[in-house]
């Protein structure tokens, strides 16, 4: 697997894991929601599931793509 880049993750045992993008606090999750990320992390690309967590993954391309003469409609 690729290491993530610009996200990292910070489990505490019976508490919160606290999810940064490039040093800041993007997101903290709790309850049954750790459980699940980390189970998911481990098995899916990191990346990507930390991307989803904190909603970062719809970023980059969607602008162009609405000028794109297919999707002018």
């Amino acid at each position: 697997m690729a290491r993530p880049d610009g996200f990292a993750y910070e489990a505490h045992p019976d508490g919160p894991v606290r999810i940064t993008h490039r040093g800041r606090r993007a997101t903290v999750l709790r309850g049954d929601r750790t459980a699940r990320f980390l189970t998911e992390v481990t098995t899916a690309d990191p990346q990507l599931v930390m991307a989803r967590r904190t909603g970062d993954h719809r970023r980059g391309n969607e602008r162009t793509g609405r000028a794109h003469p297919r999707n002018r409609g």
